[in-house]
């Protein structure tokens, strides 16, 4: 090996040694409870260092009795200085990992607020105190959701106060480090308090136009009108709970069980039409209503064969944007339902089931369209021979006949 490749090498082998100490220094100086302690051992390392290239190690390269009477000795004085400078680091570095198993190691414990005592203030039926807990821990952790939410409740819930729950929420949603699902959560369950404590619909709905206002177009929007569309029922609940008017309830009818018939006793159904009718006019006022709109694909399906105004009920649920794959997955399976009840062609059925596998190609619901597409012919032909079954004429009021036989043949 020339002395070019030799110096080369020497150099090479520096430079490792070099960057991997200055790697270990970077390291455990990161790591170090005092810093200043560590560097002190390092440089007196490079000291000791340094005296044993430059003192002991010619000692010992001399050999005779200057190496067994000088090197050797001045060798082992610096390995005993080495030991004494980091014996204490090394033995922490043997220990920590076992002691970790036991004390969670050296690693910091993240802050996070604590409401224990609280929790345990509100079963006790202190909610003032419980109060105080937790807005002592919302001055360490202010806007924390789950303080806030629970400071909240027990305003509202335990000090009957909502104003001032109102007041809590707001001001987290009004924060501009507050998620959005957070927010809107928050304001859900404002809601649910105007409509539950107060009885008061009209506030419910402006607290729920708000999510709407704040994420328009986005799922959270969507499920904020679904509960604003359905208000109106939750509305009329209430005020017939607080408006009870006498109920005038006619006398039954007497010897039912000697009736030849008992079908003027049931209910009678809405038609279809006024059905649609109603459908129709409040999906004008809520049309983003995903409920009333699937019910009203349906009856135009069933009941007035209209495969077409079905179709285009449910091609308005399956295009709304930042609906969930999964419900748009059930309006495309429930089309294909449709279509197979109302004699839609393999071909027909089979493009809509494809829809489902390439929109969601990697999610479930493709997975359980594959299969179904496997046996849309089984299914189409199934529909098919029971659509052409004819139903027999039995005899009647044979339930009341007697000296009849009955023999497991006749099955």
């Amino acid at each position: 090996m020339g002395w070019n490749w030799q110096t080369a090498l020497n150099l090479f082998w520096v430079a490792i040694i070099l960057g991997g100490g200055g790697w270990l220094f970077i390291l455990t100086l990161k790591r170090s409870a005092d810093p200043a302690i560590l560097i002190f051992k390092w440089i007196a390392t490079l000291g000791v260092g340094v005296f044993a290239v430059l003192v002991v190690g010619p000692l010992l390269g001399s050999g005779g009795y200057g190496a067994a009477f000088g090197g050797v000795p001045l060798a082992a004085v610096c390995g005993l200085a080495l030991a004494i400078i980091w014996h204490q680091t090394i033995a922490d570095l043997i220990a920590n990992p076992i002691g970790s198993l036991y004390d969670g190691g050296t690693e910091e414990v993240e802050p996070k607020p604590y409401y224990s005592i609280a929790l345990s203030k509100r079963k006790l039926n202190k909610p003032l105190e419980a109060v105080v807990e937790i807005r002592s821990q919302l001055a360490k952790f202010p806007n924390d959701f789950e303080g806030v939410t629970m400071l909240a409740s027990i305003q509202a819930e335990d000090l009957n106060d909502l104003p001032s729950a109102e007041i809590t929420l707001n001001h987290f949603c009004d924060s501009e480090n507050a998620p959005d699902k957070q927010v809107a959560a928050a304001l859900t369950q404002l809601a649910d308090w105007h409509l539950k404590l107060a009885q008061d619909a009209d506030s419910a709905r402006a607290v729920l136009e708000k999510i709407i206002a704040r994420f328009p177009g986005t799922t959270l929007a969507l499920a904020a009108a679904q509960r604003i569309a359905h208000l109106g029922g939750v509305e009329k609940i209430l005020l017939d709970a607080n408006d009870r008017q006498a109920v005038f309830v006619p006398e039954g009818v007497k010897n039912i069980g000697l009736l030849d018939s008992s079908e003027f006793l049931v209910p009678e159904e809405m038609e279809p039409g006024q059905q649609a009718a109603i459908f129709v006019k409040h999906l004008e006022q809520h049309p983003l209503d995903t409920e009333v709109r699937e019910k009203l694909a349906i009856l135009y399906a069933q009941h007035f064969k209209r495969l077409d105004l079905a179709t285009m009920e449910l091609a308005q649920l399956i295009n709304e944007p930042n609906q969930s794959p999964k419900r748009v997955a059930h309006w495309l399976n429930l089309l294909a339902d449709l279509q197979i009840h109302g004699g839609a062609d393999y071909e027909t059925v089979r493009a809509t089931l494809e829809k489902i596998v390439a929109q969601f190609p990697d999610l479930p619901v493709a997975a359980i369209a594959r299969s179904r597409l496997g046996r849309l012919k089984i299914e189409l032909k199934g529909q098919q021979e029971t659509a052409s079954v004819k139903l027999g004429v039995y005899e009647q009021n044979i339930g009341l006949k007697s000296g009849r036989t009955f023999s497991p043949r006749q099955l």
